[in-house]
This record gives C-alpha cells, structure tokens and sequence, in this order.
C-alpha cells in the first residue's frame, strides 16, 4: 500500500513540476559522473608524470657517478688513507667552492640510492 502511494506521489509531484525534478536530477547524475571521470583522468595523468620523472632520475645517475661521484670518491678514499696511515702523498684540498660542493655531490650518491630503494618499495 505504500508503494502505490509514494508512485502516486511521485507521479503528482513530476505532473505538477512538469518532469523538471527529473531533469534536474539527471543533471547532477551526469555532472557527478563527468566529475568523477575528471578526476580519474588527472590521476591518471599524475601517475604517468610521476613514473616520468622516476625513470628519468634514474636513467641519469649513471653519468653523474661517472663524472663527479666516482673522481670525488677517489680523492676523498685518498685523503682518508692519508690521514689514517700517513702515507707520502700530501692529497690536495680542493679549492674552497669545491670543497662543500664535494660534500653535497657525495652525499648526494647516498640520498639518490637511499630514494631509489624507498621508490621501489613503494612500487612494489
């Protein structure tokens, strides 16, 4: 009995408004549905600009460890063996600039592993 009376109700409400409750619900339903597909495509835009970048970090470590990792780690193995064991071969300190720069690029080597690792795990 109920049934009938929300039909009956419902028919006397789209008779009275002229089927524009009905329209206006469609509307929202499609503007819910376009929303919800927006938002599906930028995610799917961030993750393909993401996986971008992480294969572009990682396709260029291997010129920087060539060109400034392995050259700085070699001289700084040096003047550690100098210094530990005091060999004759007086290493050079570098020039002042060079010196914190040194610093950054070596400490650079571990954090890109280090975020390498945690990006795969991430992934995983």
């Amino acid at each position: 009995m109920t049934g009938l009376i929300a039909k009956a109700g419902g028919a006397l409400l789209g008779w009275l408004t002229g089927g524009t409750l009905d329209r206006i619900l469609d509307s929202v339903d499609h503007k819910v549905d376009n929303a919800t597909e927006r938002e599906r495509i930028k995610a799917a835009i961030i993750k393909t600009h993401m996986q971008a970048q992480a294969n572009l970090l990682v396709s260029r470590t291997w010129w920087f460890q060539l060109f400034f990792v392995i050259p700085l780690g070699i001289w700084f193995s040096a003047v550690v063996a100098d210094s530990l064991f005091h060999f004759t071969w007086n290493v050079a300190a570098l020039p002042a600039p060079l010196d914190q720069w040194a610093g950054w690029i070596v400490s650079s080597l571990f954090l890109v592993d280090g975020g390498k690792v945690l990006i795969g795990r991430i992934l995983k």
